[in-house]
């Protein structure tokens, strides 16, 4: 029998540690050539609406000790324009609805195990790699944390700093008054920090040890002038934050190779088209008239990343081939991009372990997804 795992089973059951653990593990498969993972792809359809784009997205992973894993999305984006920059919104269905589940199978005979609806794993997963961030680049001291952003992945980023530095206290911006001040409050009684709700972002990075961007903007939040020495910087979606603020940055870390760069080849066929898309900098194939295409923001690849030399990736870190800060006054800088697809198997292979253990989510013959016809 195959497990259906819900959100709230997730939730049950998978703790921030528990999270981390289970990535560090996947990441040291990674390291000796035990693991392996896909880039995301994305597929944008237009619907015949002027403000949105239909997207497919896919990314999978796994690993000789854990599971393979895909996960899959269906969205309705749109970018609309706000004072602040530009930002990425979405839904399934209607607004406030969402669609995106894992499949996961085991590597020893192909059998499909489960099926997880992704909501919480997903919060969960990135924060759990932006910890590792800190938990390799911050300082051992670094007690301040600055947080633009009070979505689900600013509660998740503070979890994961909590389980690798003793935090102090927190200064949160977000846009919109109701929402940091939300956050300060629920976010006190989770963690039982200090945290203040701050009416600019200036005022979050200034004087702080960890500075994270959860934001969903598709433009910079943060200026290179506000960068003090000692800081460790993260970001969520690599628009955020701009090439002069990561150019300050003594010492580089991406979590890995976020995509397959390419661009449009007007030579060729209409129907191999593909773009590099601006949020996440993701290889997509694209459907669609000239006019419907112009509206996904597009983007290139960072420029310090065109030379290998300017940066390092976390798994050269945790197998300790490559080392991260050197000094107290570094300032260092960790993309949290990329390997979703590995995460997701390392995740789910432990929340998957977990619920049959404890006997929680639903049971469906594995034989739905069998068949004795060979394609």
């Amino acid at each position: 029998m195959a497990l259906y795992i819900s959100n709230s089973d997730v939730d049950g059951v998978l703790t921030m540690k528990g999270c981390m653990d289970s990535i560090e593990g996947i990441y040291q498969e990674l390291a000796i050539g035990d693991a392996v993972y896909r880039h995301r792809i994305d597929v944008f359809i237009p619907p015949g609406k002027e403000d949105s784009y239909f997207r497919w997205g896919t990314m999978e992973g796994g690993s000789r000790n854990t599971a393979f894993a895909i996960r899959l999305k269906s969205d309705m984006v749109y970018w609309p324009q706000w004072e602040g920059g530009r930002t990425e919104e979405k839904y399934c269905v209607r607004p406030g609805l969402f669609c995106g589940f894992i499949l996961l199978f085991g590597v020893q005979n192909g059998e499909p195990l489960a099926m997880i609806n992704d909501g919480v794993l997903q919060h969960m997963r990135v924060g759990a790699c932006a910890g590792l961030g800190v938990k390799y680049l911050a300082r051992q001291d670094a007690g301040v944390v600055g947080m633009i952003g009070s979505g689900g992945m600013a509660r998740t980023y503070l979890m994961a700093f909590c389980e690798v530095r003793k935090i102090s206290k927190v200064k949160v911006y977000s846009p919109t008054r109701a929402n940091r001040e939300k956050y300060a409050r629920e976010m006190e009684k989770t963690l039982s920090l200090e945290i203040e709700p701050v009416d600019s972002p200036e005022k979050a990075v200034r004087g702080s040890d960890i500075v994270a961007t959860c934001t969903d903007a598709i433009t910079p939040v943060i200026k290179s002038e506000w960068i003090e020495p000692g800081m460790h910087l993260t970001d969520v979606n690599g628009s955020d934050i701009p090439d002069d603020v990561i150019e300050k940055a003594n010492v580089v870390v991406r979590l890995g190779e976020q995509t397959l760069y390419a661009t449009i080849d007007k030579n060729k066929n209409r129907h191999s088209a593909h773009i590099d898309y601006m949020t996440h900098g993701i290889f997509s194939y694209v459907a669609g008239q000239p006019a419907e295409i112009k509206r996904i923001p597009k983007t290139k690849p960072r420029k310090i990343y065109q030379d290998d030399s300017n940066s390092t990736f976390l798994v050269d870190l945790i197998s300790g081939k490559r080392k991260g800060r050197q000094s107290h006054q570094d300032v260092t800088f960790f993309d949290n991009r990329g390997t979703q697809g590995l995460q997701f198997a390392a995740v789910g292979k432990h929340v998957y372990d977990l619920a049959k253990a404890r006997g929680i989510g639903k049971e469906f013959p594995t034989e739905w997804f069998l068949q004795d016809i060979r394609d």
